[in-house]
């Protein structure tokens, strides 16, 4: 009764404030300590000491779009394991005015409450020590909506508001006092008063709705399984609720699962498609891992705004509303996208928040299987979609990161709050999908996968960690080496490369010698150590496959080739996590016979090739025959795979001379497969048509190209011109946009900014944001600059346009200078999840000079962008490769001109 009619008092309390904006947010001077820098050097600047666990959350919040802020109240049950006068946790803007503890005798403390680090750590002090054992924690708070997109936000979208709560990673923290950490899970009770036209979406389903006067309704929702903060969902707003059947029971679950997509009002039909998929998908999921989904209801929420792609809140995933909002039949490359994130979203019903990792340093336990699980998903939902690829395509890019000296393993510790958000990279996400989908294929699915089933059950509901992982796999395969090719590749940064020499006489059979050791291009400050993996290698040659595990820095693999072999293949399925190089021989003996690749194998080729180049191991006239014979291939992946290294070779390595000559000569390369694809009803012909040409008009500069995408930008616009809202799919919206304002008049840029206001588009809203940051004619720097930094502008899309603006050659001097002198006001305008990357802009610089701008302009301002120094160490490695490869283009560009 105690605790009850505690909250009770702070709810009634709340309800009277609110709207009410926000106070100091500290409580009166008498009660709490006088020396913050004392109090700041005892807090915890990462993990929160081990002691009070909580139990239980019972939050009751005003949330009113219509308004500034928030208020209400939160009770949490906490378990003490010693006695304590000072509690941590976390609370990061919040204006506290009331701390009551009350303990399971009665007992009732009255507290304070201080923000002391800028990452949100707080304490709660009490004048005499709380016992051991069960307390209740009850704060009465009020707080402001965000409006970068970070812990409870507002936004507004075709004159509505929305609020929607961002709580992953770790800013649950901004409307939650609490424990803000993966591994500290509790249930969840919440009541919210809203609008009473407004609807409210939370982790599970509203079992109550009641009147309360002055146009506002209190919805109590169910009470939530444990789970952690960064899943919890509060979304408040005049949405559109589209209802569809039951996820029907199946053998693994026996009760059915509602389904409803919620997107913002008048855009509820638009997501028909995903709808349609969503039972599929989880089907699947179930069929596969063999355990049901794990929560009550299932909500696919399209958010008018959000800072990423997706997050898996638990039972309500929330999308960046781009994503979803694409219609019955979307373009090949929309569709494609959808399907990849929904699937890697619903994976995380189970890798994460059904077994959710203790702490940051164990991310990959979800995000890395999440991943690894999409396309293997996908392929069974698809057979021919292809999925395989796309997932080759991510390892590979995730290779590029961790072939940098700055790179960060998989696991590696994490002890401060403001380095969370640098886990959320390639590397942990794609390079463990190449690790797990390496161990998959070694091992065998036979073996593997049901003792990830086993690990799952093990600890559902609960938290387990790498340690955790690697046991539970020991013991249920029976197979060391499979724990220990984990534990090296997760553990140790970089990418094994595996020097592969074909031996041939007469007098023994064929044997390659292979050598491992870590990759580095030339320039590298990787320094040699003897830094060595467990790698299931597997070759092939022209008559046989053969598998072995390597955990010597160099064996003898004896060939069962009859024969010499006229070709060896050191990645067979490319199903291993590593670069390879041959000698000069049997690199054109590949190439000769290149068709004879698997699509995935041309994948890894490709990417070896160029890997080998630019390590000064593989010749250019050879690079050119791997890049002309992967313009013949089938699969739009593999023809599209060398785009990325030309652009760059492009953009950063090419005098004014050798570019013109390599686009003459790329151009005739690439035009037969550009009219070949064109007018094609085949989604994956579709594919390859925009991707090629968009690199012909964007990258190789090519006339007709651009003039095919001017004309459609145009016509789509209705600039000078009737509007005609067929003339390109949106797959096309970025590069026929790109195009537009570098070859139309100055008009075009103000017709499209006004344009981007009366079309309600999700899909071009941002690509046509990301294209004003590609102007090219300087009369328009102005223009781009005051659209990045006005408020009608979406943050993601600010983040766009300059990201975009700083890496377009003509104009990127000027942009600099810009950046520079405005970066106090840009950093205010970037998502708050985004701002630590903002380094990375200035990455297709390549010169000394910039790299001297970008350290002072960092020590400068480095306190606005807290966790920054990741990205900037990794900027600063890029900028010097990019120097040091030079001669790499001035090789390539005689090749090409010898042609």
């Amino acid at each position: 009764m105690r605790k009850a009619g505690i909250v009770a008092r702070l709810i009634a309390l709340a309800l009277l404030s609110a709207g009410c904006g926000t106070a100091d947010k500290t409580n009166d001077a008498a009660a709490v300590p006088a020396n913050l820098d004392a109090l700041a050097a005892a807090a915890p600047a990462g993990k929160l000491p081990d002691g009070p666990r909580p139990s239980a959350y019972r939050l009751d919040l005003v949330v009113d779009p219509r308004r500034d802020g928030f208020s209400g109240a939160v009770a949490i049950d906490i378990e003490l394991a010693a006695p304590a006068a000072r509690i941590w946790l976390h609370g990061e803007g919040l204006d506290v005015s009331e701390v009551v503890a009350a303990t399971a005798a009665g007992g009732e403390f009255s507290g304070s409450y201080r923000e002391v680090l800028a990452s949100g750590v707080s304490a709660i002090s009490f004048d005499e020590e709380l016992p051991a054992g069960a307390i209740t924690v009850t704060f009465r708070y009020r707080g402001d909506f965000d409006r970068n997109l970070a812990g409870l936000f507002k936004v507004e979208e075709q004159g509505e508001a929305y609020v929607l709560a961002k709580s992953e990673s770790i800013q649950a923290r901004s409307y939650l006092p609490g424990f803000d950490e993966p591994g500290l899970k509790a249930t969840f009770d919440i009541t919210l008063t809203i609008p009473e036209e407004h609807e409210a979406i939370g982790n599970s389903p509203v079992i109550d709705r009641q009147p309360v006067g002055n146009g506002l309704q209190r919805l109590t929702f169910a009470t939530t399984p444990p789970m952690s903060t960064y899943l919890l969902s509060l979304a408040v707003g005049p949405f559109d609720i589209v209802a569809r059947p039951p996820i029907p029971p199946n053998e693994f679950r026996s009760r059915p699962v509602p389904l409803r997509g919620v997107a913002r009002q008048g855009r509820g039909d638009d997501m028909n498609f995903v709808l349609d998929v969503t039972p599929r998908i989880v089907k699947i999921f179930e069929q596969e891992l063999r355990q049901p989904y794990p929560f009550e209801k299932l909500d696919i929420v399209a958010a008018p705004q959000w800072p990423s792609g997706a997050t898996e809140l638990s039972a309500a995933i929330t999308y960046r509303e781009q994503l979803l909002l694409v219609g019955d039949n979307p373009a090949p490359g929309a569709r494609l996208s959808l399907l990849g994130t929904h699937a890697h979203e619903i994976a995380h019903m189970w890798f994460g928040n059904l077994v959710t990792p203790p702490w940051w340093d164990d991310l990959w336990l979800k995000e890395g299987f999440a991943t690894w699980a999409t396309p293997l998903a996908l392929t069974l939902l698809e057979p021919d979609g292809g999925h395989e690829l796309n997932a080759m395509r991510r390892s590979i890019r995730a290779m590029q990161l961790d072939s940098l000296a700055s790179t960060r393993a998989i696991r590696e510790p994490i002890v401060d709050n403001n380095e969370i958000r640098n886990a959320y990279d390639s590397i942990t996400y794609a390079k463990s999908l190449g690790v797990i989908h390496m161990v998959d294929h070694y091992f065998g699915p036979n073996i593997f996968r049901p003792a990830l089933g086993r690990y799952i059950e093990s600890f559902a509901g609960g938290v387990a960690g790498s340690p955790d992982f690697y046991e539970i796999i020991g013991e249920q395969t029976n197979t060391p080496a499979l724990a220990e090719t984990f534990r090296g590749f997760v553990e140790q940064t970089g990418v094994p490369v595996l020097d592969v020499a074909l031996h041939c006489d007469a007098e023994s059979s064929p044997a390659l010698t292979i050598r491992q050791g870590r990759y580095k291009a030339l320039g590298s400050p990787i320094e040699d150590d003897d830094k060595s993996w467990s790698i299931p290698v597997c070759v092939r040659s022209e008559a046989a496959r053969q598998c072995v595990m390597m955990t010597d820095v160099r064996i003898t693999l004896q060939l069962d080739d009859a024969g010499c072999p006229r070709w060896v293949l050191p990645n067979a399925g490319a199903s291993g996590y590593y670069r390879w190089s041959l000698d000069d021989a049997s690199w054109e003996a590949l190439a000769g016979d290149f068709a004879l690749l698997t699509p995935v194998e041309a994948l890894s080729a490709i990417d070896s090739a160029f890997a080998a180049f630019e390590a000064g191991k593989l010749d250019e006239t050879t690079l050119l025959k791997v890049m002309t014979a992967s313009s013949r291939a089938d699969a739009w992946q593999v023809v599209t795979a060398p785009f990325p290294y030309l652009q760059k070779y492009v953009r950063q390595y090419f005098t004014p001379a050798d570019r013109e000559r390599f686009l003459t000569v790329a151009r005739e390369l690439y035009q037969p497969v550009l009219d070949g694809s064109i007018d094609s009803d085949d989604p994956d012909t579709q594919l390859l048509y925009t991707d090629v040409l968009s690199f012909m008009a964007l990258t190789l500069h090519d006339p007709d190209a651009r003039g095919r995408l001017l004309s459609k930008a145009h016509a789509f616009t209705g600039f000078k011109t009737t509007r005609d809202e067929h003339a390109m799919p949106s797959d096309l919206y970025y590069p026929a946009l790109t195009v537009a304002v570098q070859d139309s008049d100055t008009g075009f840029l103000t017709h499209l900014i006004a344009f981007r206001s009366e079309l309600d588009d999700p899909l071009f809203e941002r690509a046509s944001a990301n294209a004003i940051g590609r102007v090219g004619n300087p009369a328009l720097l102005g223009a781009v600059h005051d659209f990045a930094l006005d408020e009608k502008t979406g943050t993601r899309e600010a983040f766009g346009v300059i990201d975009r603006a700083l890496s377009e050659p003509a104009l990127s001097g000027q942009h600099w200078i810009w950046f520079r002198e405005n970066f106090a006001a840009i950093v205010d305008r970037l998502p708050a999840q985004n701002r630590r990357f903002t380094p990375g802009m200035a990455d297709t610089f390549c010169d000394r000079e910039k790299l001297g701008e970008l350290h002072r302009l960092f020590d400068e301002y480095g306190d606005l962008v807290p966790g920054y120094q990741r990205s900037l160490s990794q900027t600063e490695e890029r900028i010097g490769l990019c120097i040091a490869l030079r001669d790499r283009g001035k090789k390539l560009a005689a090749a090409i001109n010898d042609l």
